[in-house]
């Protein structure tokens, strides 16, 4: 790291302060996301008990939130997608930091296309929304242009943290993700960005971890590091798959050009609404689908197969609808069907059991997140700080280590720098 930060405190107040607005952005768009979510889920339950076309309620229901949600990124281009690659294009001087009026847009169109079913996280949105928040605090005190990118790009690690209650989590996002640099003055601005937003969003979420694992989960012997790395391998094939499969659908919708961008989401909608109404496990985010799993609530292997297999395809689809939302949360819980179904796989060749299949979860988790992104430090603190597993961290570090190698001698690009050169064409 460089020496002593450089430039007046003025900065430091100005970046601790967004973090506290940012803080209850992010809090706020978590609560409402979990209240649409339980509406949604009122009405998957209210469309079982009717007969004949019931069916139609979710498959209509996620078909309008993804057509409204689309129409709101039609208004707002910038509001499409996760956002993390705009906040990294910012970074790199290839594009100005988001205006303000970018928050309402993501808001509400996160909103609406997460809360109607679509397979999409919520952490896109509030990275998103940090970012803009911390370069409008930047332009309101007149701080230099390099002080508000500083600003901009700080402040979207304190977005992740929030969506996550994960503050390690954030501040490596920022280094190891966004700008692959650690630079004092940087460090300094998304810690104190970052302790201030988790601060004020604890007020309103509590400082729970994101998910409940069983108590005093033991870590694997040390004779399975090996079968680790094999996984971490094998995750590394699936993560390098999950990135194509992304951008090859944002490619097909792009060729579909006699339908409008609204008809299409509408009708990747109805897709996912159809699935939805199987199970309602099959659409959204993925977290209850993690906690279940996390939980030790286990399905049947043909079960989890099922989910992978969907979820494996329903996350790209959704993000190709082109509302707002990330890729991060699915992502894990696609990491957690893939690490408890691969330790059923296995269990026949594994001594004891292998701890169970949730430690295969929790590390199936990081390993999919560090082959898709190419951040395994950063995947490994995120699940560490979701779950409280310490004790799995060497396991953990094998795993992500080769999937992270995997993914990069297959010659996969990491998601965020695929979707940044895409955006970089449009």
């Amino acid at each position: 790291m460089p020496g002593a930060p450089r430039g007046g405190p003025a900065v430091y107040v100005v970046a601790a302060v967004a973090g506290c607005l940012v803080g209850l952005v992010g809090a706020s768009f978590r609560w409402c996301l979990v209240r649409a979510q339980e509406l949604h889920g009122s009405l998957l339950s209210a469309s079982e008990r009717l007969a004949g076309p019931g069916w139609l309620i979710p498959v209509l229901t996620t078909a309008a939130g993804a057509a409204a949600a689309c129409a709101v990124t039609r208004r707002v281009p910038l509001a499409a997608g996760s956002g993390i690659q705009d906040v990294e294009a910012v970074w790199r001087g290839e594009r100005e930091p988001q205006p303000v009026w970018l928050l309402p847009a993501k808001f509400a169109g996160g909103l609406i296309a997460m809360g109607s079913g679509l397979v999409l996280g919520r952490e896109g949105p509030t990275v998103h929304m940090g970012a803009a928040i911390g370069a409008e605090a930047g332009r309101r005190t007149r701080m230099s242009a390099p002080d508000i990118t500083l600003l901009h790009t700080s402040l979207a690690g304190a977005g992740l943290a929030v969506a996550f209650t994960a503050p390690l989590g954030g501040v490596l996002f920022v280094c190891e993700e966004v700008t692959k640099v650690v630079r004092a003055r940087l460090v300094l601005l998304t810690l104190i960005g970052t302790a201030t937003a988790v601060g004020c969003s604890q007020l309103l979420l509590g400082d729970r971890p994101i998910f409940q694992v069983p108590a005093h989960l033991a870590g694997p012997p040390v004779a399975l590091l090996p079968a680790f790395l094999l996984f971490g391998a094998a995750t590394g094939v699936l993560g390098a798959a999950y990135n194509r499969l992304v951008v090859g659908f944002l490619d097909l919708s792009d060729r579909v050009t006699r339908v409008g961008p609204v008809a299409r989401a509408a009708l990747i909608g109805a897709v996912v609404g159809l699935l939805t109404g199987i199970d309602p496990l099959l659409g959204s985010g993925g977290d209850e689908l993690s906690g279940r799993l996390l939980g030790g609530d286990l399905p049947v292997g043909t079960v989890l197969a099922g989910y992978l297999v969907v979820r494996f395809l329903a996350g790209p689809l959704s993000y190709a609808a082109g509302t707002p939302g990330g890729l991060f949360a699915p992502l894990l819980a696609l990491g957690a069907l893939w690490g408890a179904l691969v330790h059923g796989l296995a269990l026949p060749l594994l001594p004891g059991g292998g701890s169970g299949a949730v430690p295969f979860a929790i590390v199936g988790m990081a390993a999919l997140f560090s082959a898709a992104v190419r951040a395994p430090v950063t995947g490994v603190t995120l699940v560490v700080e979701m779950t409280g597993s310490t004790s799995l961290v060497v396991p953990l570090f094998a795993a992500c280590f080769a999937a992270t190698l995997t993914a990069d001698r297959m010659g996969s690009m990491p998601i965020y720098d695929s979707l940044r050169l895409r955006m970089a064409k449009s």
